[in-house]
């Protein structure tokens, strides 16, 4: 029989999330924006993200991934180009735990679909060629979520704050090459994020 800390109880007794986050369009793709290659769109826009989740697999297999099923609502920040936008999204994310020196980081990787009710203005610049030809672009496409957060309660040695975590996530929308509605561009937004585990 396997005897849990309090705080491995704490954990497993807070299976649901629920995440704000906010930040700025990146120019660049996804590759370069994850390889530190960051270009802030000049035009200041921006997105904020609420996501809740609901983790249905913990510590799979006793390793340390767990499993969440997500839905989020963003707010686009358009600055003047066009009304701003409203975002629908639903996907699964996985989270890898990573606990050393009583701390704990997590890397996460979020696959899934999202919804537009306008094409932002970002994703236009890049499907806009030099010649000024325009590739095609769509509401719907699929959902990238990448995150690298820690537990603010664990470093701070705050009980109450443990299961809240402070982190950066690249939130990203593309076509997947063609594979959604032709689409082989998209857009990235660099994110810093509050996620709270209850």
């Amino acid at each position: 029989m396997t005897i849990l800390s309090a705080q491995e109880v704490r954990e497993e007794n807070n299976p649901y999330s629920l995440r704000l986050g906010g930040g700025y369009a990146d120019l660049n793709d996804l590759g370069e924006i994850l390889m530190g290659d960051w270009q802030r769109y000049s035009g200041d826009n921006y997105a904020i993200n609420l996501d809740g989740g609901y983790r249905f697999v913990h510590n799979m297999q006793d390793l340390p991934f767990d499993w969440y099923l997500k839905g989020g609502i963003s707010y686009f920040g358009e600055n003047g180009y066009q009304d701003n936008v409203l975002e629908a999204t639903l996907y699964v994310k996985v989270y890898l735990k990573l606990d050393f020196w009583k701390n704990r980081v997590r890397i996460g990787l979020g696959e899934g679909l999202s919804l537009a009710e306008e094409i932002p203005e970002v994703e236009i610049i890049d499907a806009t060629n030099e010649d000024g030809t325009v590739d095609p672009t769509a509401k719907f496409l699929n959902y990238l979520d990448v995150s690298v957060d820690f537990d603010v309660g664990r470093l701070s040695k705050i009980e109450s704050m443990e299961n809240l975590y402070l982190g950066y996530t690249l939130k990203h929308r593309s076509g997947v090459f063609g594979l959604f509605n032709g689409v082989h561009g998209g857009s990235n937004y660099n994110m810093v994020t509050l996620e709270k585990n209850f």
